[in-house]
């Protein structure tokens, strides 16, 4: 599943073509893909005639702000969503596009497809809701709101507002391991399977510690290795295994060459040569290095 560097790639893709521009007609090819709205035909009247004005991401979340925050046509990604942008001659649509979107900007036509292939992914157009904070509710908009569905969901690791005090906190808290305190997105969004295994091996943090088992000085590292390999994987574009994520030019992102832990179990650790391990932990895929993430180090 797309995580934080994946999205906010996709998002600047969005922000360099659509601001601006005026949704035209919405041609829906799979209901599916609209499936919190009443109806396909709802939610082509929700979006049809209004103005893109922001491209915005938290975390993994994603949306469209519409006539100055009136509205948010969110795009949840799910596994396999993508954004492809066309000229004014779009091609015939992908076999797994789901919705067309005829957009125009300056007197000009072009389209914006969302193609999911595994058809987890959605489209909503939904209300906005203050932050509580009033601070802006994501990157791409200063706009102090957020769709309904984000409101529940934490600041990301890259979001200026994070206050660093408060999350080491929250991360302490608790007995879960600490891996599965980095997956919940109600504490620090954006941090999917791939870059906690990442984070974790940075901060030579074994992924099964208990929470409150970590001292003050770990958690800051940790938050500081999630900041700088979410940060590096975004400068990279991303993270791309196969064909289903792409931005909204078709190009793949190739963060994986650097990955240090994620995906390498049977391989030597980078760091220091020992044999990576695996296992499935609150049923994710983990890896990590037996000998720099040792069990119980504080």
């Amino acid at each position: 599943m797309p995580e934080l560097p994946e999205v906010e790639s996709v998002r600047l893709g969005l922000a360099s073509h659509v601001l601006g521009s005026r949704i035209e007609a919405v041609e829906i090819r799979r209901d599916s893909c609209v499936r919190r709205a009443a109806s396909p035909e709802a939610f082509a009247a929700d979006v049809s005639g209004r103005t893109i004005d922001a491209a915005v991401r938290r975390g993994k979340f994603l949306w469209l702000v519409l006539d100055g925050g009136e509205l948010a046509l969110s795009a949840h990604l799910g596994m396999s969503g993508q954004f492809r942008v066309h000229g004014a001659e779009p091609p015939p649509p992908h076999r797994h596009c789901r919705a067309r979107l005829t957009l125009s900007v300056r007197g000009g036509f072009f389209s914006l497809d969302f193609i999911d292939q595994r058809t987890f992914g959605y489209l909503d157009a939904e209300p906005m809701v203050a932050t509580p904070d009033a601070v802006a509710g994501g990157l791409g908009s200063p706009l102090p709101a957020v769709p309904a569905s984000v409101a529940h969901i934490g600041r990301d690791a890259l979001d200026p507002a994070l206050r660093r005090a408060t999350v080491l906190a929250q991360w302490r808290r608790g007995t879960r391991g600490i891996k599965q305190v980095l997956l919940d997105q109600t504490l620090v969004s954006g941090i999917g399977n791939i870059y906690a295994d990442e984070a974790l091996w940075r901060a030579r943090v074994h992924p099964a510690t208990p929470a409150s088992g970590l001292s003050g000085r770990a958690a800051g590292a940790l938050l500081d290795a999630t900041r700088e390999v979410m940060g590096q994987a975004l400068a990279a574009g991303g993270t791309s295994f196969d064909a289903l994520y792409v931005n909204v030019n078709g190009e793949s992102g190739y963060f994986d060459r650097e990955l240090n832990a994620y995906g390498r179990g049977g391989e030597p650790c980078p760091r220091c040569g020992r044999r990576l391990e695996r296992a499935v932990m609150g049923g994710r895929s983990t890896h990590w290095c037996p000998r720099c993430q040792r069990a119980g180090a504080r």
